[in-house]
């Protein structure tokens, strides 16, 4: 009787422990997906951002190429007075080029979370290097129908040797495509800072993606920032001399 409990004891356990590591590759999975949705080896895009704040609404117009998660580059084609500016990202070094003063800067790492060009985004998020699978332990916390659709939700918790800005991120996708629905930043206290939803789902470049990006803040009523994604390629060829200082002016 006492070594039938033993063994029973010890297969549950081993159960556990599998069903866990499972889940865990299953969650890692998912967050790669979730990763890899808007890359390639190379892509091409052309944004609308449009910014809504308590003192102003604006509208930019943007061209954005990137090079898997080493190399990217964002120009403003409209409105006429912040046409030209740019930022480059190429191996560790993050640049932005300002046409007025025909200045390139290079930015700090404190300079990284700094909004960029007014927006509820920073220069972080824009050229962001690594995957929340790198930075991140990623649980998988419900399984099932929420608001009319089967969704997945994960939650994201730091590694100990990451150096991330917040300390916990949930995002929950559909069940069945792993599409992205929302994703939440949390702050080191736990307190919900900023959302992120997607919608506007449509085929781009080859995949089924949200053409809508919606950034909205926890401290800011009424305001966000929205990213309508109106061209996209994925897995073109680009060459080198995309990514330098010299296209940075062109």
């Amino acid at each position: 009787m006492f070594s039938r409990m033993v063994a029973g004891a010890v297969l549950c356990a081993v159960t556990l422990c599998v069903s866990s590591v499972q889940a865990d590759d299953r969650a890692t999975k998912i967050l790669n997906a979730v990763d890899d949705l808007y890359r390639a080896n190379a892509s091409h895009a052309v944004i609308s951002m449009s910014v809504k704040t308590k003192h102003y609404e604006r509208t930019l117009e943007m061209e954005a190429w990137s090079q898997g998660k080493e190399n990217s580059l964002i120009k403003i084609l409209s409105p006429r007075k912040e046409k030209g500016t740019a930022t480059l990202k190429a191996g560790n070094a993050i640049y932005t080029y300002l046409p007025k003063t025909d200045r390139t800067i290079r930015l700090s790492s404190g300079m990284m979370l700094g909004s960029w060009m007014g927006s509820h985004l920073t220069n972080d998020d824009l050229v962001k290097e690594s995957r929340l699978a790198e930075d991140y332990t990623a649980a998988l916390t419900f399984e099932g129908p929420r608001e009319g659709r089967a969704v997945i939700e994960l939650t994201l918790v730091p590694r100990s040797d990451a150096a991330v800005t917040w300390g916990k991120i949930v995002t929950t996708v559909e069940a069945d495509t792993y599409v992205p629905i929302r994703t939440v930043y949390y702050d080191d206290d736990g307190v919900a800072a900023r959302t992120m939803r997607f919608t506007e789902v449509r085929e781009m470049g080859g995949r089924r993606v949200p053409s809508v990006l919606e950034m909205v803040p926890a401290d800011k009523p009424g305001e966000f920032t929205r990213l309508t994604y109106k061209e996209l390629e994925l897995g073109i060829e680009l060459p080198a001399s995309t990514f330098s200082l010299g296209r940075l002016k062109r």
